[in-house]
């Protein structure tokens, strides 16, 4: 096999430092590295402790001293002062050469100047490519493209060449470079230009905006990170919906021809093939992880505190584009237009706290707590809690709640995917119904048996609760057996197979 280098802002390993200096290790958040981490050498789990089936990290060469080239070799930024420090104490940055056990994966973590970090990932990747992909932003208001904007516009060119430095010197020649998501979006061209022996992959994660959104951003900035991306051989998206935007885009592209029926881009001489891979759950090791005591322990926990109530769970980050606000509303409707479900049913909300340096999810969060506390003061009773909201990260806990929920409530206004919309299903224990968003990038596999929602629509909302909560229960299975199938049928092994696949 080819070697295959990974690059992504996120790594699978992260660190804390505690005030004598000491380093402390676990495995890195996000949905990209669950995906990933299945098929390039398993970090350490959410416990620590190496996870089965890790593939061989990289030796030392004895002739040079230096690290010998692993078969998978994962490059990331260092996302903290704990991890800088880590990535300096480690030779030339390689984590897994400097005694931290990171499951025999290879992983290269990257010290890029704090100032430089905070622009272009807060900055541009998070204020400004995220908003663009999901269509967040109060126009009247912004975007707001100035000379500052023009200066974060630069840290982000820097950090992409970091990342193209990075892996144009520890590539083998004719590797495979996997490039993931809208932090690096010019890497793929900046690495052909460093190494054109290489095979490029582009992966976004996120929705594509179609072009009359896109061109919210200045004409010069749109252009590159188009051009960005088609520095890569094949583009990938997760839904044919985002791969159709991007093509859209391209077809404004000047000098640029786009092939629909083939579904590619020909541009300055180069060919780049645009390819969909949906991205399921590995559904063995979903099962495995939520059968462990853990997990168990937080079950009882919630059940006690719930009774025998019918459940209607979420679960997701503290995120604009996840509509939490919309959903409460929703919950409290159902709780006003049905009387009969108060005292028999309790909503959990576990939102995960998300991207706090910006002002904007700041308010967002406190906007959800009003919210759970309207909620809490209008039917709580001293016999009942209608809504238990829990704004912290507690993995085995959501694990436990997928088995307990009679609903599963997702309603983001736009996804790229959406994994809990699949996690859900595969882990139920009582064949719970599933409430989806047709923004979901999840609504292309999963429609068929979900309850779909125009996610802008609270009363609508409220109305797919009550009828899942009425929902017979063979109904319910028959659904839930079929949504567990569809969500399993492309794992991570096999969505990042696909993805390298198609550069051969």
């Amino acid at each position: 096999m080819s070697q295959v280098l990974v690059a992504s802002n996120r790594g699978p390993v992260s660190f804390s430092l505690s005030d004598d200096g000491a380093l402390t290790m676990r495995r890195g958040g996000g949905g990209l590295v669950s995906g990933l981490a299945a098929v390039t050498g398993a970090p350490p789990d959410d416990r620590g402790g190496a996870a089965p089936g890790a593939a061989p990290g990289g030796p030392l060469d004895e002739a040079s001293g230096r690290a010998a080239d692993p078969a998978v070799l994962w490059v990331c930024a260092a996302l903290g002062d704990a991890d800088r420090t880590a990535a300096r104490r480690a030779p030339d940055g390689r984590i897994d050469l400097a005694g931290h056990d990171t499951g025999g994966a290879a992983v290269r973590m990257l010290d890029i100047p704090a100032s430089t970090f905070h622009r272009a990932y807060n900055e541009i990747a998070n204020s400004t490519l995220w908003f663009v992909h999901h269509l967040l932003y109060d126009t009247p208001r912004r975007p707001h493209f100035d000379a500052r904007a023009r200066r974060d516009w630069q840290s982000y060119e820097a950090y992409n060449a970091a990342f193209a430095d990075a892996l144009a010197r520890d590539a083998a020649p004719g590797a495979k470079a996997a490039v993931q998501d809208y932090h690096l979006s010019l890497a793929p061209r900046m690495l052909r230009e460093r190494r054109p022996d290489l095979k490029i992959v582009h992966f976004s994660h996120t929705p594509w905006a179609p072009p009359e959104y896109f061109r919210l951003l200045p004409d010069d900035i749109a252009e590159q990170l188009l051009l960005g991306v088609l520095g890569a051989d094949h583009a990938g998206f997760l839904t044919e919906r985002w791969a159709s935007a991007f093509l859209d885009c391209c077809a404004l592209l000047p000098g640029a021809r786009v092939d629909r029926a083939a579904r590619t881009v020909a541009c300055g001489g180069h060919v780049t093939r645009v390819g969909v891979h949906g991205l399921g759950v590995d559904g063995p090791a979903l099962r495995e992880r939520a059968a462990e005591p853990d997990v168990a322990e937080r079950a009882r926990a919630l059940r006690e505190q719930v009774g025998d109530r019918r459940l209607i769970v979420r679960i997701d980050r503290t995120e604009l584009s996840k509509n939490i606000v919309r959903g409460l509303a929703a919950y409290r409707e159902l709780l006003v237009n049905h009387p009969e479900w108060r005292g028999r049913v309790v909503h959990l909300a576990f939102a995960y706290p998300s991207r706090y340096d910006l002002p904007e999810y700041r308010e967002y969060t406190a906007a959800v707590r009003r919210e759970a506390e309207r909620i809490t003061e209008e039917f709580g009773t001293a016999a009942w809690e209608p809504l238990i909201l829990q704004v912290n990260d507690d993995y085995p806990r959501s694990l436990a709640a997928y088995g307990l929920a009679d609903v599963l409530l997702v309603n983001p206004i736009r996804d790229g995917m959406n994994l809990v919309a699949k996690e859900g299903p595969v882990l139920s224990r009582r064949d719970g119904a599933l409430v989806l968003s047709r923004e979901a990038g999840a609504a292309a596999e999963l429609s068929g048996d979900a309850l779909m929602v125009n996610p802008y629509d609270v009363t609508q909302t409220a109305e797919a609760l009550h009828r899942a909560l009425l929902m017979p229960r063979d109904e319910r299975a028959a659904r839930r057996a079929r949504l567990a199938a569809a969500a399993t049928a492309l794992p991570p092994q096999r969505w990042f197979a696909d993805q390298l696949a198609a550069l051969d």
